[in-house]
């Protein structure tokens, strides 16, 4: 049995990428083999983490999804070895057209069938993309209620806070918790050392581990180390191995 993660939200720019990064880190740190996808038709951020050895799949085609470039993917997915990890990212542009395709095609139960586990993943951000991403991620939960959820909250862009109210209030998720196998709060720091430490990690491309033993500042490598172990504590308190 192998662990197939996808990566899905329609609302550009809440870290999907970011969080691919992360599962591909993490699951290599606990000795999984972990192959990745950047299927993003518009900006291959993944693939630009040239130590994770990124294939790039262009699976649409005149808005559409190219049905020939999917079924690369599933017969990629179904040959997987045992407890390998495939870490799937995908962009904003091709959210409606890749959840309907995988409906129609009823991709999941397949993987499902052979043996394999789905995980979406999805990010609810803060400031003025909260209602989009959470009307992303309740459809996602309405349309694939077969398949295991991790809910992301990202505060990059602000508090995850919607008129007065914070996510556990949300109607997302009153409706949706029962399907959310678990809920990861990105760590917020100090927007001026950890923040902007962070942001220019990411515009490196490269691996926490990569920062850490880099030629950087001291306190940088330092401040950088501290957040990724802080994720990864998170993952574990959120059992993400057992999420899978």
């Amino acid at each position: 049995m192998a662990f197939i993660h996808f990566i899905l939200q329609g609302k550009g720019g809440v870290g999907k990428s970011f969080i691919a990064s992360l599962l591909i880190q993490y699951y290599k740190l606990k000795g999984y083999d972990v192959r990745a996808l950047d299927t993003d038709p518009v900006n291959n951020t993944l693939a630009g983490y040239t130590e994770f050895n990124v294939d790039v799949l262009s699976i649409m085609q005149d808005n559409n999804i190219d049905s020939r470039a999917f079924d690369r993917l599933m017969e990629t997915a179904l040959a997987l070895p045992e407890n390998s990890h495939l870490i799937i990212d995908n962009g904003a542009s091709s959210f409606i057209p890749l959840c309907a395709y995988l409906l129609e095609n009823e991709a999941i139960s397949l993987l499902q069938a052979e043996g394999h586990t789905v995980v979406l993943h999805s990010i609810i951000t803060g400031g003025q993309g909260i209602q989009d991403t959470a009307n992303g991620l309740a459809a996602l939960a309405k349309y694939f209620p077969m398949a295991k959820l991790v809910v992301w909250l990202n505060p990059k862009d602000g508090e995850i806070s919607l008129n007065g109210l914070s996510f556990t209030d949300f109607k997302v998720y009153k409706e949706y918790s029962s399907q959310f196998a678990s809920v990861i709060e990105l760590p917020r720091h100090n927007n001026a050392t950890f923040g902007k430490d962070l942001s220019d990690h990411l515009a490196r491309r490269q691996s926490f581990d990569a920062a850490v033993h880099s030629s950087q500042p001291i306190m940088v490598r330092r401040r950088l180390g501290k957040y990724w172990d802080d994720v990864v504590t998170l993952m574990d308190n959120a059992n993400l191995l057992g999420a899978a």
